[in-house]
């Protein structure tokens, strides 16, 4: 099995919808809709990572930042260029 794929996050809870909103710094920036109460912004993120990529929810894991809005989360099953082109 590949080597699981890192990518920074940067969130922003309680956005009007749940959407890519490009690059901020050197992390991808998603609006989630979900408030950062009792795990709801986590758990809506790897939803919404997992549906954008296309692979189940257990694929994509939170590492770190669980309760900051920068994110690192760890992807399996596809690669570094092929995360960055379905997550724009």
């Amino acid at each position: 099995m590949s080597a699981a794929t890192r990518i920074q996050i940067y969130v922003q809870p309680r956005a009007a919808r749940t959407e890519m909103a490009g690059r901020h710094g050197a992390s991808i920036k998603i609006r989630l809709a979900a408030p950062p109460v009792d795990d709801a912004a986590n758990t809506a993120l790897l939803a919404f990572v997992a549906q954008k990529l296309g692979l189940p929810q257990r694929a994509v894991r939170l590492v770190r930042g669980r309760s900051s809005r920068h994110k690192l989360l760890e992807v399996d099953g596809l690669a570094a260029e092929t995360v960055a082109a379905r997550l724009g």
